[in-house]
């Protein structure tokens, strides 16, 4: 357990770097990368760990950035921060906003814009490898700090895993991070056990047979397929999912076609389903394939449908033991009323599961608030926090600078140190 002089010790550097992290994170909300593509975000990352002095190696996983400082003999513990951006066209009026325009996967041209708040996951582990490098004399063992590449396309953490995280760094005994959302900012929510649903991504290709739209009798239309499609998928949730659990099921796009007259050969859907339970997850994506391929058959498709997995986010699991350590940890510092916990997992996914459960250490993840307070209380006093209040992922989400940058700095902070702090 962390001591209060320790922990105000490492905190009281906090003003001195305030207005430092403050430009770090107009900068990098302002200039934002695609996932795989944080080039210049990493080199900013990799530039203030060195300058603490961390050992620093880039481009693991193609463009995430490790830094370990070892200070004696204790426990390691690992911080991640995640650094992509979205295809997400700024709408906030920010004097910082992004103009920012980049080349997606696809070959698109794509306005780009941190629309989930990575940009202040940056700056949070940047503050606080700052501070805990400063004042080494409050701690003692091993501190590992990861900047991860792409975690909203799900390939960072397994891209980072893959290139050896797990064999060229240090195990440590917990994982810890940390998310911004569009709470009231200041106050910070957590969940032992399950706290964000798993996610998979699927890309189904209907094949059918063109022909003039005037004679359809010729065909075997991949429009009709498709639609029949999508309307049994809502029965998934519906009709094959007990009342006691829960699953979501969205067709985000179907593309057929290019012209009124002409019918398609084939039509594509996207599909992306939401689960919190293993066991509800396989079921539901074996009922995906099945109905599938029984519209398919039922229509006289020429050949079976093409069904890919494109993304997979795994349930993010928190330590059950850890995070109620962690929660004490942090209401001790903040004050029980600015710490809750969730009733209910957020439907929401993370790539940051990958690590703890890989590496088969504990994990804690929380979510501190970045909306402004009193924007919030008015947004909820008259009912209107879904209409009024910009969620993760709109065009208008910008966590407000304060207080929201310190309470995320001070949370990393104190939760680690809580590992490391000397105990003599």
């Amino acid at each position: 357990m962390s001591d209060a002089a320790g922990t105000g010790t490492v905190l009281s550097g906090l003003d001195g770097i305030t207005s430092d992290l403050e430009d770090l994170y107009r900068d990098v909300h302002q200039h934002p990368e695609l996932s795989m593509q944080e080039h210049k975000t990493a080199a900013k990352a990799a530039e203030r760990l060195k300058r603490a002095g961390y050992e620093v190696t880039e481009r693991v996983g193609v463009t995430g950035v490790v830094g370990v400082l070892r200070n004696g003999d204790g426990p390691t513990v690992m911080l991640r921060a995640d650094m992509d951006a979205l295809p997400v066209k700024e709408a906030t009026g920010l004097a910082y906003a992004s103009t920012a325009t980049a080349t997606d996967a696809d070959g698109n041209e794509v306005a780009v814009m941190h629309a989930c708040g990575h940009d202040m996951h940056v700056t949070w582990l940047v503050g606080a490898t700052t501070l805990l490098a400063r004042a080494r004399a409050a701690w003692q063992g091993t501190l590992l700090a990861i900047f991860q590449p792409a975690e909203e396309t799900a390939q960072g953490a397994q891209a980072m895993i893959d290139d050896g995280l797990f064999d060229r760094f240090p195990k440590p005994e917990v994982i810890l991070g940390q998310h911004v959302m569009p709470q009231s900012s200041g106050e910070i929510s957590y969940r032992p056990g399950t706290t964000q649903a798993a996610a998979d991504s699927l890309e189904i290709r209907l094949f059918g047979r063109g022909a003039h739209g005037s004679m359809p009798e010729s065909s075997v239309d991949p429009v009709v397929m498709a639609a029949s499609t999508v309307l049994r998928l809502q029965t998934i949730v519906s009709r094959e999912v007990a009342a006691s659990q829960a699953a979501v099921v969205t067709v985000g796009a179907l593309q057929a076609g290019t012209k009124d007259n002409v019918i398609p050969d084939e039509a594509i859907l996207k599909i992306n389903v939401r689960t919190f339970d293993e066991a509800v997850r396989t079921r539901v994506l074996g009922a995906i394939e099945r109905i599938v391929r029984a519209e398919a058959d039922a229509s006289g498709a020429p050949r079976p449908p093409q069904i890919n997995y494109t993304e997979h986010y795994p349930l993010t699991t928190n330590d059950p033991e850890q995070t109620t350590h962690v929660a004490d940890v942090l209401r001790g510092h903040f004050g029980s009323d600015r710490i809750s916990e969730l009733a209910a997992p957020v439907s929401a996914s993370e790539d940051f599961g990958s690590f703890g459960s890989e590496w088969r250490v504990p994990s804690v993840f929380w979510y501190v608030g970045g909306t402004d307070p009193d924007t919030y209380r008015t947004a909820e006093q008259a009912g209107r926090i879904a209409d009024d209040i910009p969620t993760n992922h709109n065009p208008r989400f910008a966590p407000v600078i304060h207080p929201t940058l310190e309470t995320g700095v001070q949370a990393i902070t104190i939760a680690a140190l809580s590992y490391l702090a000397r105990t003599s």
